[in-house]
């Protein structure tokens, strides 16, 4: 073969490894250096360019990084084109100054698209002097905008910035087709920071293992495997309406408590000094008599507060008290079912709660009578539990707060939402008369009926005693 054959295959194979690395470079190429066309002298670069000089700069830290990222070949082409200005971090940025989780996240193969750039950023496709800086944002061949700025005083040098990013070396490297600046640390445009930012808390997601709810056995109401050690004053992890329930009817002994059964708080007192506030406060003296003589509501209260456990009591004054029918309390369990329905498992103040309706407008609160929820929402600068008639106000917020137990002060006694009834079957005028004049005659009853529970407890015993026809109120 002579030697004119040897060379134009020679030729033809360097243009063609030439177009090969140039397509490869450009897949992975943000959007705005994809489009950069290959320099007019075929890639060839010139010993004195300002690429050559910064691969064997100084700057070698950046220079490694520009190789990672396969941005020679386009960086060839856009010097071609017009003068370069490189903004090179120094060796110690990159390095020492460097978060290493974010340098671990632009050197993982996946993130090469950000890694690219963010090297880009730090290329403006324009020659940039230290003599003639200017006051402007300059594009950059990432396709984001830098911030040039400068600042002197009288007898002091020119402080020159790129972005926050101050210039320690101007004019390090000076080239015909091109200059680099050394800035003391490195560049990240928005949209890198975005993507780390991203990627970071979904790698902090699935780095937590999921951990399942306790399980409880649903006989004893008690975990089935011991609960881990918990430090003083932590939640406990029986759930508190296991914790509320009896152990095994066979036991000997009551089923332990929640994990190791250790009582942090001092429950019993607890309980004791907010029913003492209760009765000082006045107005509250026939909630704080169901708590204490009616039920056995407020030794459930001191073991459930000794065991860790926080509540949130709604207690309804005198008034509403005294608006309870006999129907209302006279039903088996009825007074435990009103008191549980009005003991929240959470610990709220009346900050709180009317933090959350005003920004979420309607909040629905568990109740400790399951599985009833009692609903709060804002009404006229207030919090507004219950829906309807049956609506209360917060009357008096903070009666009580220490920490595990808080009581707040309503102006009525709570129900749960009755179940919507079934649609009825038309009726006949005579039927729907008849009907009407019944309701009637229920309303004037419970009206009549109508009386506090103290009142009704007295009738009842001048009833045993042969004496309630003698206190007209009993009639």
């Amino acid at each position: 073969m002579d030697r004119a054959t040897l060379g134009g295959v020679t030729a033809f194979l360097l243009i063609v490894s030439a177009a090969a690395a140039a397509s490869e470079s450009s897949l992975a190429l943000p959007e705005s250096v994809a489009t950069l066309p290959v320099a007019a002298s075929g890639g060839q670069i010139n010993s004195n360019s300002v690429l050559v000089a910064l691969l064997d700069s100084h700057y070698t830290a950046l220079a490694e990084l520009v190789e990672k990222a396969l941005l020679l070949p386009s960086l060839e082409a856009a010097v071609g084109r017009h003068n370069l200005t490189i903004f090179a971090p120094r060796n110690e940025a990159l390095e020492r100054d460097l978060d290493p989780e974010f340098k671990r996240f632009l050197l993982e193969p996946g993130n090469l698209r950000s890694l690219q750039t963010l090297l880009l950023y730090h290329v403006v496709p324009s020659r940039v002097a230290s003599d003639s800086w200017p006051q402007s944002r300059h594009p950059t061949l990432a396709g984001d905008h830098v911030q040039l700025s400068s600042s002197s005083s009288a007898g002091a040098a020119v402080d020159r910035k790129v972005g926050l990013a101050a210039v320690v070396h101007p004019d390090a490297v000076v080239r015909p087709d091109g200059v680099i600046h050394g800035i003391e640390r490195l560049l990240v445009p928005r949209s890198v920071q975005e993507d780390f930012n991203r990627r970071r808390s979904l790698a902090a997601i699935s780095a937590a293992l999921p951990t399942g709810a306790p399980e409880v056995d649903p006989r004893t109401h008690r975990l089935k495997k011991p609960a881990p050690p918990v430090p003083a004053g932590s939640p406990p992890v029986l759930p508190i309406y296991d914790a509320m329930a009896p152990g095994p009817s066979l036991a000997p002994a009551p089923a332990p408590g929640p994990g190791s059964g250790k009582h942090w708080f001092d429950g019993e007192s607890q309980v004791k000094d907010f029913i003492q506030t209760l009765l000082l406060y006045g107005g509250y003296n026939e909630f704080a008599d169901i708590l204490v003589n009616l039920t056995s509501l407020a030794t459930e209260m001191g073991r459930l507060v000794s065991e860790g456990y926080v509540l949130t009591v709604l207690a309804p004054n005198d008034d509403a008290m005294a608006r309870l029918t006999a129907d209302q309390l006279s039903e088996p369990g009825a007074p435990e079912a009103i008191m549980y329905y009005h003991l929240i498992p959470e610990y709220q103040t009346e900050e709180s709660m009317y933090n959350a309706v005003r920004r979420f407008g309607k909040v629905r609160y568990d109740t400790l009578r399951l599985p009833h929820k009692v609903m709060a929402r804002e009404a006229d600068g207030s919090v507004k539990f219950g829906a309807g008639e049956g609506s209360a106000y917060l009357f008096d917020p903070d009666i009580y707060t220490d920490g595990r137990i808080s009581v707040q002060g309503i102006d009525a006694v709570l129900f749960p939402p009755d179940e919507e009834a079934a649609p009825a079957s038309p009726l006949s005028p005579a039927s729907r008369k008849a009907e009407v004049a019944q309701v009637k005659a229920k309303a004037k009853l419970k009206a009549k009926l109508r009386r506090g529970k103290l009142l009704e407890i007295g009738c009842s015993l001048l009833g045993v005693l042969g004496q309630r026809s003698h206190l007209a109120t009993c009639q």
